[in-house]
């Protein structure tokens, strides 16, 4: 049987700064992320099936992209829990702002790799993460492959 991959379109949006940062990225903006999460796996061969003929149901798989990215990080600020911007942090929690602390660099390079962590932990066992694709601008996009991993 072929293996097929299934491809579903996210957007948030999201603030975030870099600190120790040489250019205008060290002041705290903010992105319209575009999310590609693909898939890979067999479609389902039982006519029997409630889901027959699919590798996954796309409303399944928004469910977890949903949960575990989308509602996290939309309308929120990521800044690394392990510099000064901590204190930034607590402020703006103190004023019920939305803030994500994470124990990295807030680039897309990272934060891709935590939105792998986080989707491969969630996905049925015959279904696996082909590929990410998070675009930052119009213009600029980190890409992680399953493939390109240790």
């Amino acid at each position: 049987m072929s293996k097929i991959r299934i491809t579903k379109q996210f957007n948030f949006e999201t603030g975030h700064a870099l600190y120790g940062y040489d250019g205008k990225c060290k002041n705290v903006h903010g992105h319209s992320y575009k999310l590609n999460v693909t898939v890979i796996g067999t479609p389902i061969h039982d006519s029997n099936h409630v889901k027959n003929g699919m590798v996954i149901d796309f409303g399944d798989l928004k469910k977890i992209v949903k949960e575990e990215i989308v509602d996290q990080f939309d309308h929120a600020t990521v800044l690394n829990k392990n510099t000064p911007h901590i204190e930034l942090a607590e402020e703006l929690m103190k004023r019920d702002h939305n803030v994500i602390l994470v124990d990295y660099q807030p680039t897309s390079e990272k934060m891709i790799t935590d939105f792998a962590d986080k989707i491969k932990a969630r996905l049925p066992k015959n279904i696996e993460l082909f590929s990410l694709r998070l675009q930052e601008t119009e213009t600029s996009f980190a890409e992680w492959f399953a493939s390109d991993q240790d």
